[in-house]
C-alpha cells in the first residue's frame, strides 16, 4: 500500500489512496476504530497520510495527536494495542473504519471504549 520515492527513499502512501481522502483543513481524516468480531465502536482517532501509511503497512493501528502535534501508535506505552485486521474509506472519502483486534482498554481513560458509560439519554424513534 505504500511506495518509494525515488528522490528520497522514504515510503509514502499509494498516491492512488491518498486521491481518495477528503482531509479537514489540517489535512486530517476521521477515523472510527471497531472491535472486528463483536462490531464494538471502541473509539475515534485522526489520520494524516503518514499516520494511514503506518497503518496500512505496519499492522498496528497509528494516529496524529492533535494536541501533542505528533504521532502515536496505539498501545506502545499503554500495552493496549490495536492490531489491525481491516481499513475501509466511507463514500465520501473523509472517513476511515479501522476494525481492529482490541487488547485491553482503547480510552486513555482505561474503560474498553471511549463511548463506555456516556449516553447522552436521547429519546429513541419507536
Amino acid at each position: 500500500m505504500s511506495e518509494q520515492t525515488p528522490d528520497t527513499g522514504t515510503d509514502v502512501l499509494d498516491p492512488a489512496v491518498a486521491r481518495r481522502l477528503k482531509r479537514d483543513p489540517q489535512g486530517l481524516v476521521a477515523a472510527v476504530v471497531q472491535q472486528h468480531d463483536t462490531l464494538e465502536v471502541l473509539m475515534l482517532g485522526w489520520m494524516d497520510d503518514e499516520a494511514l501509511r503506518r497503518t496500512l503497512t505496519e499492522g498496528r493501528v497509528t494516529f496524529w495527536s492533535r494536541s501533542r502535534q505528533e504521532y502515536w501508535r496505539k498501545g506502545d506505552t499503554s500495552g493496549h494495542v490495536q492490531a489491525v485486521h481491516s481499513v475501509s474509506l466511507d463514500c465520501d472519502g473523509d472517513a476511515l473504519l479501522v476494525r481492529v483486534d482490541q487488547t485491553g482498554a482503547a480510552c486513555h481513560t482505561g474503560t474498553r471504549s471511549c463511548f463506555d458509560g456516556r449516553d447522552l439519554g436521547a429519546v429513541t424513534a419507536v
